[in-house]
């Protein structure tokens, strides 16, 4: 799926960077300075998401629809779970909270 969402973007691997952030895909981590942030893969895949659409407005159910591989849990609350994660491991300040709409990522959002 990787792969599928790099040709889509054109992105070559490993150089995913936005708002003072890297993508490690061969670590699944992200990287913040000197930092290294290791990341789950449902953490990963969404941050990767995130990165591939700053400042757009995602909704949950558009998050789910790229970043599971198939129809488990994608009407619960598991998002908004890794999404508090991903906030408390990179700064609440990179992902906000749209109410009613979804989240944007990026430090202007």
């Amino acid at each position: 799926m990787g792969a599928l969402i790099r040709r889509a973007h054109a992105q070559p691997a490993g150089a995913v960077i936005a708002d003072g952030l890297r993508l490690d895909e061969a670590r699944q981590a992200v990287i913040s300075g000197d930092r290294t942030i290791a990341l789950s893969g449902m953490e990963f895949r969404l941050l990767r998401y995130f990165m591939l659409h700053p400042g757009q407005v995602l909704s949950k159910s558009h998050l789910a629809e790229h970043v599971y591989d198939d129809d488990s849990d994608r009407d619960s609350n598991v998002i908004e779970v890794h999404i508090s994660h991903l906030r408390i491991k990179i700064g609440a300040a990179l992902i906000k909270t749209r109410r009613g709409q979804g989240y944007v990522f990026g430090a202007s959002g």
